[in-house]
């Protein structure tokens, strides 16, 4: 049978399309105004009328060709590739509101879209999918109805507008256990948590008692710094942590309990979505010096016990493993047998432990390799292939292996970190394996210190003390942004590409945190969730990659918070590039300077400062006053 159609059948479906095409054109002509062209309003708080094009309005409903032709509109509007210079473009679509939380590389509903076969036993559904080109929204995140400028820290601890994050779910969930409380307007954190409904601070300090550590002070005279809190729910636990000088990364899937990270982030805490799946935690081996479980819900003994050991392979030697659960003192017959398989898997696996009170045990981890050594042969987990290296982390693996030290950290029978805060300036060790040195090192602290003094300079009154909270650099280096801004009440998410140099264990040997991340891809967090972004060369590197780099604005316009800032150092081109974009994004920019004043080099880049508007749809606005 033939499957052809006749000329003339052909030359009406053309016709149709130019002349639906036509109509299309006059109708975004007529109602929005050209999409290219035009200035800003200047206003301080942006509104979009509802005859902005709203896209994804499908998402959470069920018609999916409804879904990609709108997903096909929103990418086809911000091709800047395809623009001419001159061009500039106006607006940019909105998400629908009901995108407001929007992470695209953990969205369920694109899980469900495309089929994905995943593995729901082993929490494949949890680790990061990303969307394929043309199923990406190009479109601004709104904020939700009556969004408000967040609490400032330190009282972002304790509270935090309910219009923010509009979910009351936990409070009822956990009534009983001191989460969270909802009283008016706001939303009340008392410290609680479900091992720990008497609050965090009386739960370290029965830790620190534990331990035993000199004047009961968790932090171990500055020994103890970094902390990985795995199913931390809102992070009361890193929250209080803070005032003892350690920083925890309070980790949790994006689960049942799906706002309990953006919570812990809109308080000011330092935060991730992640979960122990089937891919290595996106941190370099030894990174911890303390993981905790506080009824984390995690089958520590499932697949041979490889989620303890991922946490061995992220714990310094002599780490320690705090873990609050039923299984560490009930009595029933299913929690004895999961304590006696779970005590002999830590065994062969050379942890001791190190206090066991109540309902809490607390094991450690060897500072050599000689008990490994001494194990009989054949003894499972096995030792890692010596071939193996324990740092790649970028959708890499997990393995049921030890991580065994090397010949040089098996000699040191230890980190040999300075205590913290001397560990912040000081070179570690692990520079050698980079082929860096001590003065380079050095150096880098000194030029990044000039950078950020000359950065604030440059915000001058648009800032104060309190301004900023979470800080987030895009490409971290050795950390020396970080620890520039170590007299300031903020914390940094260091980001380290999976390509180049693995620099990220120099940064948490400095007593700072971070992850690994390719900006090619949407990053793992909520929408609104930083007050600064700092772009060293990051949108250089993305064009060298290939990339979009039109993808990469909308993405940092999704994690910066309304009014929030940030700071691009590059080259002149990018610059140029990104205030095209100013008035489509509601960025204002709030300083240029070239980098001859605070470089070392030739200073060819150059300092562009943004402000980011507090803007909000029609809708939300009539929505807040409802």
């Amino acid at each position: 049978m033939s499957r052809g159609r006749s000329d003339g059948s052909q030359k009406k479906r053309l016709v149709a399309s130019v002349c639906g095409v036509a109509l299309f054109l006059g109708f975004l002509y007529v109602f929005q105004g050209s999409i290219f062209g035009g200035q800003n309003s200047g206003s301080s708080t942006a509104e979009y009328g509802k005859s902005l094009k709203r896209l994804g309005a499908s998402y959470l409903g069920a018609d999916e060709d409804a879904d990609n032709k709108q997903q096909d509109e929103s990418s086809s509007l911000v091709q800047g590739d395809t623009l001419a210079d001159d061009i500039v473009p106006k607006s940019f679509p909105v998400c629908d509101d009901r995108h407001s939380e929007l992470i695209p590389c953990l969205d369920r509903h694109l899980i469900y879209q495309m089929r994905l076969k995943l593995d729901l036993s082993v929490m494949e559904h949890y680790e990061r999918h990303c969307p394929p080109a043309e199923r990406r929204y190009n479109c601004l995140i709104p904020p939700p109805p009556g969004y408000k400028v967040p609490i400032k820290w330190p009282q972002s601890r304790e509270e935090v507008w309910k219009v923010n994050i509009p979910h009351t779910h936990l409070a009822k969930e956990k009534s009983d256990q001191n989460w969270m409380v909802v009283k008016g307007e706001k939303i009340f954190f008392p410290g609680g948590g479900t091992h720990f409904h008497h609050g965090a601070d009386k739960y370290i300090a029965a830790i620190e008692n534990m331990l035993n550590f000199t004047d009961n002070n968790l932090n171990n005279e500055g020994r103890l710094r970094t902390v990985l809190d795995v199913g931390c729910g809102v992070a009361s636990f890193g929250a209080y942590l803070l005032a003892s000088d350690i920083i925890a990364m309070s980790l949790a899937p994006n689960d049942v309990h799906q706002n309990q990270i953006q919570f812990a982030l809109e308080r000011g805490i330092p935060a991730y979505l992640g979960v122990l799946g089937t891919k290595r935690l996106p941190y370099p081996s030894r990174s911890f010096e303390l993981a905790h479980c506080s009824r984390c819900r995690i089958d520590w003994l499932q697949r041979d016990g490889i989620l303890l050991l991922e946490l061995d392979r992220v714990l310094r030697p002599g780490g320690y493993f705090a873990y609050s659960s039923p299984e560490a003192y009930a009595q029933d017959e299913e929690d004895l047998r999961i304590w006696r398989e779970m005590s002999a898997l830590v065994g062969r696996m050379c942890w001791r432990i190190a206090s066991k009170r109540d309902q809490t045990v607390i094991w450690q981890k060897p500072l050599t390799n000689d008990c490994y050594m001494e194990r009989e042969p054949g003894t499972r987990p096995p030792l890692c292939q010596s071939d193996e290296d324990p740092d790649a982390v970028w959708g890499v693996n997990m393995e049921v292996c030890i991580t065994p030290y090397s010949d040089h950290d098996n000699r040191a029978q230890g980190s040999e970190l300075a205590p913290w805060p001397s560990r912040l300036t000081s070179p570690p060790p692990r520079l050698a394996d980079l082929g860096l040195s001590s003065e380079v090192f050095e150096k880098d602290t000194e030029l990044w210190q000039k950078r950020v003094e000359n950065y604030w300079n440059l915000m001058g009154p648009k800032i104060s003390s309190n301004t900023v909270r979470n800080v987030m650099d895009m490409k971290a280096n050795l950390g020396s942004f970080a620890a520039a801004l170590k007299d300031k009440d903020v914390w940094v998410m260091n980001v380290v590409p999976p390509y180049g140099p693995s620099t990220l264990r120099i940064v948490f040997d400095r007593g700072l945190i971070g992850t690994t991340h390719d900006w090619c891809e949407a990053f793992s967090t909520y929408p609104r969730t930083y007050d600064l972004l700092h772009a060293w060369t990051v949108f250089s590197d993305v064009q060298a990659k290939e990339c979009s780099q039109e993808d990469l604005i909308l993405e940092m316009d999704r994690l910066v918070r309304p009014t929030g800032f940030i700071i691009i150092r590059d080259k002149q081109s990018v610059i140029d590039f990104v205030k095209k974009y100013l008035t489509a994004l509601h960025w204002e920019e709030v300083a240029t300077a070239d980098s001859s004043s605070d470089s070392d080099q030739d200073g060819n880049e150059i300092i562009f400062v943004i402000q980011k508007k507090l803007w909000l749809t029609t809708e939300s606005l009539r929505d807040a006053a409802e």
